[in-house]
């Protein structure tokens, strides 16, 4: 095969993976996606005597690079360096996933070698999404995220049950064409794509059923969602004082609550006047929310604030404390959430889930001095901290709980069964997608949105500062939204589950036990691999 068909083959590849990344495409096409890589990975395979693995390599790395540009472009937005440093982290990984398959392949055979590939890939997500460095934006599970009537069985296996279907259509789909192009006869392979055509179907049909059948369960909640739309570039640190800046969530807060409101959701960051986690109730942002509920005793305002928590002397200090020179003590900043009702109590729930390289330096302990480098993303240079378990918030007048995820977390489908195992009925997502400009960016992550219900059975209010605000339901249904840079207000009645799914109980198992068969099908090729030189070696 010439190098020119390999490298159309590759952008081949490229462009049906990043396709489903699109609004105005189908997830479906991924199905067929890694066809192309799958042909010139067969090629390489055999013709090994004169194609070292390092050519697969060139030709897999070109086409991932170009798959998370086309998908993830829009990071450049807010940082040009960190779209690079996605884009060459996500380039290197995926190219390892695809030569530990053909390595895999060329030690232990074809059936075994592309078994392997399902399962590298799939232990490579779930490692992924646990990793200290960790972008799953492009996990293959997500790619369905718009077509939420094909995917509700995700609450019974999550996002990688996703990513398990798509490489199974893709290896049997490529082992039919191989097989017609080997032997020209279409009548023998009947069974074969009978089989396939099965593969593709049930699971649809399956999803297709319970979202015509499922009956959405729980009590209904009136929630009022606000959309600032305070521009992060140009309004939020430094175009717009803080004072002007409540007016303006208090004015759209204003503007939709009502006697029968139960929460009044905020986004991302939207306080940020120095909110000391201690002294919360001396701040003047919440003492203005204070005064704005005290009259309303079912509202529960809930909201995004940058905040700082002071460590005490003896207190055990995290490793992202900064030390104040002048009062001479250590403290953390946190993209926190809080909730504001009339009791006295104020709880808080820090975002652990950072953006490496903007909100965290990963391992804090060995890169420590370089933590200055971390873009400003927000005002604050720096790791910011985070809290080790989910917290939930209650309602003031009943046992309801929210999860109030932030922004990054809501990519995380595990990660979220973690706050509702904690007892939350609701998600709230509190976000802020302004950084990245009116491009796909902000539309992909309302979809991932859309996933997470799904998985969870939870509805999901998402209040975005710029971006697109929304209620979806439990079918991962958009059943309301704003617009993309509007300042807005919306209200709608969303029902609160206390039913936890398959996936809440037992997670990403499927990731789990990739993993562990991922680990054993290398040490064994490796075994076969000494073994096979041991033999040559005496040959010789």
């Amino acid at each position: 095969m010439k190098r020119s068909k390999l490298f159309i083959l590759a952008l081949l590849s490229s462009i049906l993976l990043a396709l489903p990344w699109y609004q105005q495409f189908s997830g479906i096409i991924i199905i067929v996606a890694f066809i192309p890589l799958l042909f010139i990975e067969d090629y390489i395979y055999n013709t090994q005597d004169q194609n070292k693995p390092i050519v697969l390599i060139g030709y897999v790395a070109l086409a991932f690079a170009m798959w998370n540009i086309l998908a993830t472009y829009w990071v450049k937005n807010a940082a040009f360096i960190a779209i690079v440093a996605a884009v060459i982290v996500n380039t290197l990984l995926m190219a390892m996933v695809f030569w530990l398959f053909h390595f895999t392949k060329r030690k232990l055979g074809p059936k075994i070698g592309n078994f392997s590939f399902l399962i590298y890939w799939l232990g490579f997500e779930h490692l992924y999404l646990n990793a200290e460095i960790s972008w799953p934006w492009l996990n293959l599970g997500n790619a369905f995220a718009k077509d939420i009537q094909l995917i509700q069985w995700y609450e019974y296996t999550g996002s990688l049950g996703g990513t398990l279907w798509i490489i199974v259509l893709n290896l049997f789909l490529f082992n039919i064409i191989k097989s017609y192009i080997n032997i020209k006869d279409f009548k023998i392979l009947i069974p074969k794509l009978t089989f396939y055509l099965l593969l593709i179907l049930t699971p649809i049909i399956i999803s297709v059923t319970i979202f015509k059948n499922y009956q959405e369960k729980g009590k209904e909640y009136n929630i009022a969602i606000l959309q600032p739309n305070i521009d992060p570039y140009n309004e939020k640190y430094g175009g717009l004082s803080h004072k002007q800046q409540l007016n303006i969530i208090m004015n759209l807060a204003d503007s939709i609550t009502d006697e029968n409101t139960d929460y009044v959701i905020g986004p991302e960051t939207a306080l940020d006047n120095y909110l000391w986690e201690d002294k919360l109730d001396q701040n003047y942002s919440i003492r203005v929310i204070k005064h704005f509920v005290s009259n309303k005793p079912r509202v529960n305002f809930v909201i995004g604030m940058e905040s700082y928590k002071r460590f005490m002397p003896g207190e055990k200090q995290s490793k992202t404390a900064r030390y104040y020179q002048r009062e001479r003590f250590y403290y953390d900043v946190h993209n926190a959430a809080v909730q504001i009702d009339t009791s006295t109590y104020i709880p808080v729930y820090c975002k652990s889930k950072l953006v490496t390289g903007i909100e965290k330096m990963p391992f804090p302990k060995i890169f420590k001095l370089l933590e200055d480098v971390i873009l400003d993303f927000g005002g604050i240079i720096g790791s910011r901290g985070t809290q080790n378990y989910r917290g939930t918030f209650k309602h003031s007048v009943d046992e309801t709980r929210i999860a109030p995820v932030i922004c990054y977390e809501s990519v995380y489908g595990e990660y979220v069964t973690d706050y509702v195992k904690n007892g939350a009925d609701f998600i709230f997502v509190i976000t802020n997608d302004g950084w990245w400009g009116n491009t796909a960016g902000y539309k992909q992550h309302l979809n991932y949105s859309q996933l997470r219900a799904i998985e969870t059975r939870r509805s999901i209010a998402r209040s975005a500062n710029t971006g697109i605000s929304a209620f979806i339901n439990q079918k991962g249904e958009i059943l309301s939204r704003t617009q993309w840079w509007v300042r807005d207000a919306i209200k709608d009645t969303i029902k609160a589950n206390t039913e936890l799914t398959f996936y809440v109980k037992y997670g990403d198992y499927i990731g789990r036990l990739a993993g562990f068969l991922a680990i054993f099908i290398f040490l064994y090729a490796i075994v076969q691999n000494i073994l096979n030189k041991s033999v040559l070696k005496k040959k010789k």
